[in-house]
């Protein structure tokens, strides 16, 4: 979810001249053309509550905030950090109106800012922390897209639209003759990225997790 490197690679800052423009070409998906966008801050409210709903049974979540009653709160306060930072790095892009949102980190990275998730309790930080570094250690050394998040809206499954975000980070990666780097806790994921091109690359186990990260090979 949350891309944690060292001190030199950390969450990503995209130089302005860098960033891709605000709307891609339109995308076929299914019967349905729907454009991808690049996000901005209106988009916040929309897009939290689509991965809020996409990820309500997604074991990395649900470890992390496992409680019914505060899994909506908490896990908009997490996806908020991810998307404040994204957002501003212009990483963040959805179709059908924040219906399927991808979140990305590109090679270049900087540090989160301090505080950015104190609105979440101790041990739920604690979590979060540890499932971090666990991945952390898991990532490449040399610099690579990674796709931290990528959702769908309940309402809004069987549309193929994670699939035209994923295809379309994918395209970016490879114009940047860079591999592009993810990880699932869900074993019904590995097939689906392995017929995206992604092969496993290691396993590990984080908490009561286990952790497969994937790569794509630089076209």
């Amino acid at each position: 979810m949350t891309r944690v490197r060292s001190a030199s690679i950390r969450l990503t800052i995209v130089p302005p001249e860098t960033r891709r423009p605000a709307m891609a070409p339109a995308t076929r998906v299914g019967r349905v053309t729907d454009e991808i966008t690049l996000a901005t801050s209106a988009d916040r409210e929309r897009v939290l509550g689509t991965l809020v709903a996409a990820f309500s049974a997604d074991p990395v979540l649900r470890h992390l905030f496992p409680a019914d009653t505060t899994y909506p709160r908490y896990a908009a306060a997490f996806f908020g950090r991810l998307f404040d930072k994204r957002v501003d790095d212009g990483t963040v892009w959805t179709i059908g109106r924040g219906g399927s949102v991808a979140m990305w980190d590109g090679p270049k990275a900087s540090d989160a800012p301090p505080g950015a998730l104190d609105d979440l309790p101790a041990d739920a930080r604690a979590r979060v922390d540890a499932y971090n570094a666990a991945v952390h250690d898991a990532l490449p050394d040399e610099p690579f897209w990674y796709l931290g998040v990528l959702g769908t809206h309940p309402d809004h499954r069987g549309r193929r639209w994670g699939r035209a975000l994923l295809a379309d980070g994918l395209r970016r990666a490879a114009d940047d003759g860079l591999a592009a780097v993810l990880e699932t806790s869900n074993p019904g994921n590995v097939e689906v990225y392995r017929a995206a091109g992604f092969e496993v690359a290691r396993e590990l186990t984080a908490g009561p997790l286990r952790v497969w990260v994937m790569a794509r090979p630089a076209a």
